[in-house]
């Protein structure tokens, strides 16, 4: 999975961007290679907002993007919510493309007896 971190009036430091390696490690485990997470952390400028500390991550995946937004007092707080957020919905994604799988091959019936292969003598059935 390839993870891009964006800063917007904030300055993103390399602890920053390891932080947010290391807390998705989990969604990457989960998603495909090709699979591209944006992070963007921001600061929040009016002071009338408490929690002003925001982490956005969006991930692209085939077919379907999912996002998850927090914010928080601290970034890295922010930044752990965040990956939180968009693993159970990974998880759930994931879920629910497997139930349909297995509802599609079950819809199909199971596989047809092979018929007998050439010189054998099929066991005769009751009569």
């Amino acid at each position: 999975m390839r993870i891009e971190v964006k800063g917007r009036n904030l300055p993103v430091s390399e602890d920053l961007r390891e932080h947010v390696a290391k807390r998705f490690q989990k969604v990457a485990r989960q998603v495909s290679e090709l699979a591209e997470l944006e992070v963007e952390l921001f600061e929040e400028r009016n002071p009338a907002i408490a929690d002003s500390q925001v982490a956005e991550a969006t991930l692209h995946l085939k077919g379907v993007t999912l996002r998850a937004r927090d914010a928080s007092r601290d970034i890295v707080y922010s930044i752990n919510l965040c990956s939180d957020e968009l693993s159970r919905q990974v998880k759930r994604h994931r879920d629910k493309r497997r139930k349909r799988r297995e509802s599609r091959a079950a819809a199909a019936g199971p596989p047809d007896v092979t018929p007998p292969a050439m010189g054998e003598v099929a066991a005769p059935g009751p009569s």
